[in-house]
């Protein structure tokens, strides 16, 4: 436990604004210090500094990997004893094996929901270490449908940028951005409930893994998602 500010601190590492800002919201129903960080190296730092009592940590991001960081965090003596919980949409059986060999103590797949994430910490830490505090499970269903819809709008208004990323990594056939701008919309788009958008982004993160591509095919999923985004985006009109 923090003694210095009375609260418990808790580290999310994830490249996706909307992962890191849901976590965020949750945890602080629950009188919870929440620090984050949007790639492996700047989340490695603020471990050093704020010394949290849990991390999460999504596997893939930019200049330092999860499995990676991982490797690094439960080497280093002031960090080894934290535990880490990884979030990830590739949760099969080679990342959970590689995850739980560089020391995770849970994996937990996307899209993520309030009852995976009690569930997960309550396991990690012990007990029903969320148990204390029930002010989020008691919130209104007003309250509840008002924090959705903030989330919904956040994503929303992030779109602009990844249409952008995805029409760049198509116009330069570049697998790699296109890979990771795929791979955060998935685990985001879901989170908030947009669950289309998660299905054409995992069909795409499974097209583009096949030996032989078509970027005119990646180009019709490409349109899907498109549409799919214009569907999101008039829902929150009505």
């Amino acid at each position: 436990m923090d003694f210095d500010h009375g609260k418990i601190k808790i580290l999310v590492i994830d490249d996706s604004d909307i992962i890191r800002t849901t976590l965020k919201k949750f945890l602080l129903e629950y009188d919870i210090e929440v620090i984050t960080s949007n790639d492996g190296l700047e989340g490695l730092q603020q471990a050093i500094e704020h010394k949290p009592r849990l991390i999460f940590l999504d596997l893939m991001m930019p200049n330092l990997d999860g499995i990676r960081l991982l490797r690094v965090l439960k080497v280093m003596e002031e960090l080894k004893h934290i535990p880490v919980i990884i979030i990830s949409g590739h949760t099969d059986k080679t990342n959970v094996i590689a995850a739980t060999e560089a020391g995770a103590e849970k994996i937990v797949s996307k899209p993520l929901t309030k009852e995976i994430l009690v569930k997960s910490i309550n396991e990690v830490l012990g007990g029903n270490f969320l148990g204390s505090s029930k002010k989020f499970l008691n919130l209104t269903n007003s309250e509840k449908e008002q924090m959705t819809k903030e989330l919904k709008k956040y994503f929303i208004n992030s779109l602009a940028n990844k249409k952008e990323t995805l029409k760049k990594s198509l116009d330069h056939k570049n697998m790699e951005l296109l890979k990771l701008v795929v791979h955060e919309l998935k685990g985001s788009s879901g989170t908030v409930g947009f669950h289309r958008i998660t299905d054409i982004c995992r069909e795409i993160e499974a097209y583009v893994s096949l030996p032989d591509i078509s970027w005119d095919e990646i180009g019709l999923k490409y349109q899907l998602l498109m549409e799919s985004f214009q569907q999101a985006e008039s829902s929150l009109v009505k």
